[in-house]
């Protein structure tokens, strides 16, 4: 397989940052990275770039940890609540999900990526649960959220004791 030494000109998910030299495939850089703007080949001329590039990364991750634990700061005073719909004993109808999270935090004017929040399974039961959302790579926050009826719960019928059919055969 042909490969190609490339500079990353902008950070590119799961390959690396500004700055950085990386090996890819031939297509992949033909193709994608270096039409888009994510890189240049690696060539004498384009390694003097490589300090420029280190410094704006520095900077740039810099700016960014010091926004992510502004708003981790937030996140740990918010308090989240659902109000759902019920059935008998309690039952929810339907689940708390990502969605109504990532919903709920920008009603609030909180701006995060939803893809940053982990909710592994939908939340299907009343009660509170915590929910992991990962701001930057050193930053993860906890973020508590009550799941409350909206209507009073009413008890599940108990189940009505049934009298033994008599057999008897004549």
């Amino acid at each position: 397989m042909a490969q190609s030494e490339i500079l990353l000109l902008k950070p590119v998910e799961n390959l690396g940052g500004e700055g950085d030299q990386v090996k890819v495939r031939a297509g992949y850089a033909r193709n994608y990275l270096l039409p888009n703007g994510f890189a240049v080949p690696l060539t004498t001329a384009n390694r003097k770039q490589v300090e420029s590039l280190k410094k704006r990364r520095a900077e740039r991750e810099a700016k960014e940890l010091g926004g992510a634990q502004e708003l981790a700061k937030k996140l740990e005073k918010k308090s989240l609540a659902f109000a759902v719909k019920t059935g008998e004993g309690g039952k929810m109808f339907g689940a708390i999900t990502v969605n109504d999270i990532f919903d709920k935090l920008a009603a609030d004017g909180l701006e995060i990526e939803k893809k940053r929040i982990h909710l592994h399974t939908p939340v299907k039961t009343l009660g509170q649960h915590t929910v992991k959302i990962k701001l930057h790579a050193d930053v993860t926050v906890d973020l508590n959220f009550d799941v409350v009826s909206e209507n009073p719960i009413e008890a599940a019928p108990a189940p009505e004791a049934k009298e033994p059919a008599k057999e008897g055969k004549k």
